[in-house]
């Protein structure tokens, strides 16, 4: 009979219980597998992106064939945004003038959304491109001009009559449209006039050169080098680093580090400044708009108390205890004097790298999501092979990996895949599980309300996840690497729970900070992350003076009250993942549904109808305890 180690089950805390499988491994270390090799270390410079093989880029012809279809499109959503006025104290008379309105405007987001993600996807392909570059300038004056020539639309139909507006609902005509007319008169207490919403727009283009400018800042421009390690030199750059950090030799992962952030060090000023700039903008917007805060504006746009927020935020604190304990843990499986900041990625299992090619990662994805289904399957499988993934690192490619879902296209996946790494087999699961999100809601649901959000998507992808260590538990007898899943997990736990919920209270504070005209500088923010980051990590960890730098190098920050959604999105995954893999059609058909809904619900209501209801804590305590 196979060995198998279980997590998700029993009375400990979930990085408890995986601290007692590892250790109970440790005590019994098993013999070095045949079937596991070390990784062989590629030395040779990032490649162009002219050196990367076709079938190894995604195909983006489904959106647009070349260039110059998409500058074609680009004239027509231009015009069509000069057209729009005409709609101007017409639509709002009757629901037949309505109708036609929201006809022609949803024409225009159709066309706004093919030309965004295509001009996007080529951006992120190599930053420094300047025909992306270009695109990506000509795109964002294009919507400056739609959203200038459209801001009579939202003030004239929160004029319209309430008793007006449910008559309307009421006829079936209006049907089609009734969701996002609802979703729209749910932000009525924040529109403002026609004038002021036009200034708001014609502030859209330049207010996003914050976020612009840091990606093409730590994308293109940073050069970090190259680090000696006992293989030869590797090359640094973003996705080289977190491989680094996973190398077993402690001098290669703290020259890595600290040769990683004496980059960061030498911009941080220019850095600081952006990610404060972009956060005064936020405040700046929703106070205009009357929010009482940056949080709240972002929460209620999917009505999503703050107490949720709130009570992710409390729910972890209290357990901090096994957190710090898994730290002591890593010690000394590691047998270090002093725990560091670059430990904590490194595994605890010996010589347990695996080189796991693309295309096998793409079987152990597929065969682990079994349970889905065959449609499932069948339509992911195809995808991964077929177009949908940008696979490898090139000069100049955006770092990590994102799902890129569209009506139009396919639901595209950017990875930087790197074998020596099974950290990327998740990611793979991770972003198939976002497309086949995105692949089902746009078939089950019309333009208008298709866009799922991203505290459902976040769900997804984890889901993915869960059910692939579940598959590689059961199917694995290897003690290393069975111990390395359980490794695996806690980190899991650890980096989108923990970590997450870390960021969360340092974008809050920050926040908070710029609402309430306390100085929002390098220091005050790095000073707040400190904080934060000796209170999660408790003492255990060494943090070198340049670890609170790590602030400043985190993309997601430049999205106001995005990262909490990981941490949510994981709590609701393992609950359902549990649902599904101990039930029978029943559950799988309610979570492939849940998929389907797509935009149609506000996110805590799909959710509650799956099984798992986000607006109390108990989901987020689960997942930590059980």
């Amino acid at each position: 009979m196979k060995e198998r180690i279980h997590v998700n089950k029993g009375k400990k805390t979930a990085v408890k219980k995986a601290v007692s499988a590892i250790k109970k491994i440790q005590k019994n270390p098993p013999k070095k597998s045949k079937a596991l090799s070390k990784p062989k270390v590629v030395l040779a410079e990032i490649p162009a992106r002219s050196d990367i093989p076709t079938r190894d880029k995604w195909d983006l012809s489904r959106l647009y064939k070349n260039d110059a279809d998409w500058e074609r499109d680009l004239a027509l959503y231009a015009k069509a945004a000069v057209e729009f006025p005409r709609f101007k104290g017409v639509f709002s008379k009757d629901l037949a003038h309505l109708i036609e309105c929201l006809k022609f405007l949803i024409e225009m987001d159709k066309l706004e959304e093919r030309l965004g993600v295509y001009q996007s996807l080529r951006s992120s392909e190599n930053e420094a491109d300047p025909g992306s570059q270009t695109r990506r300038a000509k795109f964002y004056h294009a919507t400056t001009l739609k959203q200038t020539t459209a801001s009579f639309f939202l003030p004239e139909l929160m004029g319209i009559q309430e008793n007006t507006m449910k008559s309307w609902f009421d006829d079936p005509s209006c049907s089609p449209y009734r969701i996002i007319l609802e979703k729209l008169l749910h932000s009525k207490p924040y529109i403002l006039s026609e004038k002021e919403e036009r200034i708001i727009a014609l502030h859209m283009e330049p207010l996003s050169a914050f976020s612009k400018a840091f990606d093409a800042l730590t994308d293109a421009d940073m050069d970090f080098g190259f680090v000696d390690t006992p293989e030869g030199k590797r090359k640094l750059s973003h996705a080289g680093f977190q491989s680094l950090l996973l190398h077993k030799n402690a001098k290669v992962r703290e020259k890595a580090y600290r040769q990683y952030y004496s980059v960061f060090d030498g911009h941080k000023n220019t850095i600081a400044t952006l990610l404060s700039a972009n956060i005064h903008t936020s405040v700046a917007e929703c106070k205009a708009r009357g929010y009482k805060s940056v949080r709240q504006a972002h929460l209620y746009h999917n009505k999503i108390d703050e107490s949720v927020y709130d009570n992710l935020i409390l729910a972890v604190r209290k357990r901090l205890a096994p957190l710090h304990r898994y730290y002591r843990l890593r010690k000394k499986v590691l047998g270090l004097r002093t725990l560091s900041h670059w430990d904590n990625a490194v595994q605890l299992v010996k010589d347990v790298g695996r080189l796991t090619s693309y295309d096998q990662a793409v079987i152990l994805v597929i065969d682990a999501l079994a349970p889905l289904g065959e449609q499932y399957t069948q339509t992911l499988s195809k995808g991964l092979v077929s177009g949908w993934v940008d696979k490898y690192e090139n000069r100049g490619k955006s770092s990590g990996a994102f799902s890129a879902g569209s009506y139009f296209g396919d639901p595209y996946i950017l990875l930087n895949y790197k074998a020596d790494d099974f950290r990327n087999v998740y990611t793979v699961a991770h972003e198939a599980g976002h497309s086949m999100h995105s692949h089902q809601s746009t078939a089950a649901n019309p333009f208008q309300h298709y866009r799922c959000q991203i505290f459902e998507a976040e769900v997804a992808s984890t889901f993915n996840e869960e059910l692939l260590t579940h598959y590689l538990l059961q199917s694995s007898s290897d003690k290393s690497f069975l111990a390395y899943l359980v490794n695996r997990e806690i980190d899991n736990i650890v980096g989108t729970i923990y970590r997450q919920t870390m960021f969360a209270e340092f974008e809050y504070r920050v926040h908070t900070m710029a609402e309430t005209g306390k100085p929002l500088t390098l220091s005050s923010m790095r000073q707040e992350y400190r904080e934060l980051q000796e209170a999660y990590f408790g003492g255990e960890v060494f943090l070198p003076e340049e670890s609170s730098l790590e602030c400043l190098r985190i993309p997601h920050f430049y999205r106001p009250f995005y990262v909490y959604q990981y941490a949510t999105g994981l709590s609701a995954a393992i609950a359902l993942s549990r649902k599904v893999l101990s039930g029978g059609e029943k559950e799988r058909d309610s979570y492939i549904d849940f998929l389907k809904t797509g935009g149609s619900m506000y996110p805590l209501d799909s959710l509650k109808r799956a099984g798992v209801d986000m607006s109390q804590p108990e989901a987020v305590e689960s997942a930590l305890d059980a």
